[in-house]
């Protein structure tokens, strides 16, 4: 993830791929959902940053599109559970456009890698070290994994030591 820069780029590719795709075909449609995904994000890194009172670095502007990202995936349940299908597709998309945004996620094994590492450095003897271990655990993932993940790995780690 580039940062805020990597937002305003996006914005700007997103904008001339709006303005030069015919309407109403299936490019135009996709550069539309993209260029609202990015208005989206810009405008939630400008309330942060705002909120904060000053300029996000990049693991704050990976922040918010995590935030961003699983509210896009929450409202598409709902959607799907309200039975409107075509608003969770729309949900989807705009999830799919910020995922590009996020760096790779970690695999199974360097999950369990890192959590050892967050584990054996908060000295970690049982269950009840879940904070300290998630804290260390949450700055080394940096993005690479959601907290519902990182929270699991943390629990399978500690409830076996």
């Amino acid at each position: 993830m580039g940062g805020r820069q990597e937002v305003e780029d996006g914005l700007k590719t997103a904008m001339k791929a709006a303005a030069s795709a015919v309407a109403g075909s299936p490019e135009a449609v996709r550069a539309a959902v993209r260029l609202a995904t990015f208005r989206m994000l810009k405008s939630a890194v400008k309330y942060r940053e705002i909120e904060l009172g000053q300029p996000l670095d990049d693991a704050g502007v990976a922040a918010v599109v995590g935030s961003l990202l699983r509210e896009r995936r929450e409202a598409a349940d709902a959607f799907r559970g309200g039975g409107r299908p075509e608003l969770a597709a729309k949900e989807e998309a705009e999830a799919a456009v910020l995922r590009e945004l996020l760096p790779e996620p970690l695999s199974a094994e360097a999950l369990e890698k890192l959590v050892a590492e967050a584990a054996a450095e908060a000295g970690a003897s049982g269950p009840s070290d879940l904070g300290k271990v998630m804290r260390i655990a949450k700055e080394k993932a940096a993005g690479r994994a959601d907290g519902r993940t990182l929270s699991e790995a943390v629990k399978a780690h500690l409830g076996k030591g």
